[in-house]
């Protein structure tokens, strides 16, 4: 991290620790800008499905499996950016603030370009892998070449997120997602219901969001940063583009993304594993394991929302090397976050039940649904230490450890698979995903004392 903003005598006031009521009112809208993302998904699947064909639903499907895919392995623009810019807000350096935000905007760029450029071999391949009817598969295609164009706003929102989460503006993250998707909705509506453009009109109401999103956005973020970093209004005041464009500079950016990537994929290996396991136990199996695995998602809402507040307050208080508000910071988003998992861990337990029936009527899945409740429940409880250490390390942005943690985890998760899943079946599957969120938690508790060493040494 570097100290030009002590060196220049920075005017950024450091962020002070905060309270519990405040920590509280920074989750909120992470929480409800968290759960604005799969209504999108719903809205969209009801349009289609009171407008289109059971092709065009299909369609979508395929289409947007591909694209959560892409999108998800694409994430570390967000978290890597999160953390480079909370140290940097903590430290009081605007320019590095403005600087990290120029050099992740031309990567989202850049790799935005790059998937355009790549659109055919990525769609082909990927179709190559689904399997889909081939009307289905033919609807899907159109629907994938219209969105992709989409993708460098898309992922350039990736970053300007990343930006407001490091800087503790959860109201602003806020706007932008119900912004993004509301339009979204309100276009997806106007194409594919009133204008009966199917599939396609879903796509191309999703790429004119994005992009009317990304530039609104971009010029909101860019005014707060003229106005509170007090950085001019030319383009050249505002933006350090010598320091910017080097590359030497850019090296720790990039060394950090690629170890998310790599974190991410794991994970998202982990997931597709255990579905991909789930199902040779039979159709009635896959279902249930998919109802609980919606029910489990929904409760990482409410737990990436402190997570995101551990991310801007470790960061800033890494970044302004003051240990005791870092030591405050943890202690605090860590018990919000473990009474948040209890409580849910309950409602799991004891009204998941409920949900499942809401979900579906088919009787063998809703018995064998509610058998995996009771370990869901203790997944969510035993899962809150892994999202709140994850926080720190992205906050810290000491992502090599997240990377080598995964890398253990995943390893462990396999051995408990092939132990558990011949012993107890379907349970003894899901009792392995338990054991793959605790040794996550564990393994990066383990590296934790690595930040607070550096942490030292950077004081």
């Amino acid at each position: 991290m570097n100290t030009r903003a002590e060196d220049a005598g920075a005017s950024t006031k450091h962020p002070e620790p905060k309270n519990y009521a405040d920590l509280i009112a920074m989750a909120w809208p992470f929480i409800l800008a968290n759960a604005s993302v799969p209504l999108l998904g719903l809205v969209d699947t009801a349009v289609i499905g009171n407008t289109g064909s059971v092709v065009d639903l299909g369609a979508i499907a395929l289409g947007a499996l591909i694209f959560s895919f892409v999108y998800w392995s694409f994430g570390f623009l967000r978290m890597g950016t999160t953390g480079f810019v909370a140290r940097a807000f903590g430290a009081g350096d605007e320019e590095e603030v403005r600087v990290i935000f120029g050099r992740a905007c031309l990567m989202a760029l850049v790799v935005g370009g790059t998937l355009l450029l790549l659109q055919l071999p990525i769609g082909t391949l990927s179709f190559a892998l689904l399997s889909g009817d081939e009307g289905v598969e033919s609807v899907a295609k159109t629907y994938f070449f219209t969105r992709i164009w989409g993708a460098p706003a898309t992922l350039v929102i990736f970053v300007i997120m990343g930006v407001w989460i490091g800087l503790g503006e959860p109201r602003e993250l806020l706007r932008l997602q119900v912004f993004l998707n509301a339009l979204n909705m309100l276009l997806d509506i106007i194409a594919a219901g009133v204008l009966g453009l199917g599939a396609q009109g879903i796509a191309i109401g999703t790429v004119i969001a994005e992009i009317s999103t990304c530039l609104i956005a971009f010029y909101r973020l860019r005014a707060h940063l003229s106005q509170v970093y007090e950085a001019g209004d030319t383009v050249s005041a505002l933006w350090p583009w010598q320091r910017i464009r080097d590359l030497s500079e850019m090296s720790a950016l990039i060394r950090a993304n690629i170890d998310i990537m790599i974190r991410t994929l794991l994970l998202v290996f982990a997931f597709a594993y255990f579905t991909n396991e789930a199902a040779k136990y039979g159709v009635v199996a896959l279902g249930a394991t998919h109802i609980v695995l919606q029910i489990m998602a929904f409760t990482a809402f409410f737990l990436d929302g402190f997570a995101y507040v551990a991310e801007a307050e470790a960061g800033q208080s890494y970044g302004a090397k003051n240990k005791p508000f870092f030591d405050a910071a943890l202690r605090k988003t860590t018990v919000l976050a473990g009474l948040t998992a209890f409580v849910l861990a309950g409602l799991v337990a004891l009204a998941g039940g409920v949900l499942v029936e809401l979900i579906t009527d088919i009787d063998e899945v809703i018995v064998l649904s509610k058998t995996l409740l009771s370990i869901c429940a203790v997944y969510v409880f035993a899962s809150f230490p892994a999202f709140q250490l994850d926080g720190v390390f992205i906050g810290t942005s000491k992502t090599r450890e997240m990377r080598d943690a995964s890398i253990l985890s995943v390893m462990v998760f396999l051995a408990a698979v092939w132990c558990l899943g011949d012993t107890l079946g379907l349970q003894g599957l899901w009792w392995a995903m338990v054991i793959f969120v605790v040794v996550r938690a564990v393994t990066l508790s383990f590296y934790l004392r690595r930040v607070t060493d550096r942490f030292i040494a950077v004081s």
